[in-house]
């Protein structure tokens, strides 16, 4: 027995009854939390690790949903390579991916600058730009269809008012990928502008007006203040852009109907994993599919990490 500073003078208390007190109140705690995180924690199990690991498995197997999964190793895998399909989408996905990346990001830089100036009315016209975000990648879809349609759309009669042939759009194999590539721009430049402009904002007016004393021009300030801070949300959105390349589905699927015609030029490789996952009902390949492009994303994600640290800049003024 020994005397404790809370203990009343003249009595003692066992040694361990502040130790035992102490764990009981972090066990205490620790339910508490477990039981205020669960819902996330049942979540990220159910519906996150769990499909995970299962599509995985599926990938080595051969699957079609209504028998048991049968172990086959890597047959799917190789099955991909030698895939005249899955070659041509991934050749239109790169496309898409190799245009609309560079354009969303430059597209809306400029935009953000415009919607940065002083200029009176400015949260109109902001909220002008972001609304096409709030529309249905499948309304507008929908919408764009009809107005690149070729032979009653609005796209060419515009040009037919300037005196310029109309031309295929969806319906052609050369413009189909560069119409799909102008209606994800219009559904997503708003959401980046959005990120570029509060990145714009918080750009130190000091380091401007210093330059501008300086005697630079504006040009010189945008390229050797405002673009390099801006390098950050840049190499972020190339990680989101690659992600949400590889995965693009929607547009395409609606414009075609699932088909990806005209003459497969709009088969892109979400399209081919879904037909073989809902439609030919071999998930077994298509979770193959899936990781493939997992691993695809992974790699383009890594290099753009071990690169970054020679363009990336802060506004410490140090690559990292």
């Amino acid at each position: 027995m020994i005397r404790t500073p809370e203990a009343p003078a003249g009595r003692a208390v066992p040694a361990a009854a502040p130790y035992r007190r102490s764990l009981w109140v972090r066990t205490r705690a620790l339910r508490t939390g477990l039981l205020f995180t669960s819902p996330w924690i049942v979540g990220i199990l159910c519906f996150i690790l769990y499909p995970t690991g299962a599509s995985f498995y599926y990938s080595l197997t051969q699957y079609d949903l209504l028998q048991t999964p049968t172990f086959i190793g890597l047959d799917n895998y190789a099955q991909l390579l030698q895939d005249e399909t899955v070659g041509i989408a991934i050749y239109n996905t790169l496309y898409y991916m190799v245009l609309w990346v560079p354009l969303n990001i430059a597209l809306s830089i400029a935009v953000a600058l415009l919607l940065n100036l002083k200029v009176r009315g400015m949260s109109i016209y902001r909220t002008l730009f972001y609304l096409p975000v709030l529309v249905p990648a499948v309304a507008t879809s929908l919408l764009w269809v009809w107005f690149l349609n070729p032979q009653y759309g609005v796209a060419n009669w515009l040009l037919s008012l300037v005196g310029l042939p109309g031309l295929g759009w969806l319906a052609s194999t050369t413009w189909s990928k560069p119409s799909i590539v102008l209606i994800s721009l219009w559904g997503s430049v708003g959401n980046t502008m959005l990120i570029f402009l509060a990145s714009l904002q918080d750009i130190p007016r000091d380091l401007h007006d210093a330059a501008e004393v300086d005697g630079a021009n504006a040009w010189q300030r945008f390229w050797s203040i405002t673009l390099p801070l801006l390098t950050p949300v840049i190499f972020f959105e190339l990680i989101i852009g690659i992600i949400a390349g590889i995965q693009f589905f929607t547009i395409p699927y609606v414009v075609t109907g699932g088909t990806g015609n005209p003459a497969n030029s709009l088969t892109v490789f979400g399209l081919i994993l879904y037909r073989a996952a809902f439609f030919n009902f071999k998930m077994g390949y298509a979770s193959a599919m899936a990781w493939s492009a997992t691993v695809i994303i992974f790699i383009l994600t890594y290099i753009l990490f071990r690169t970054s640290n020679r363009w990336v800049f802060y506004q410490s003024g140090e690559a990292r």
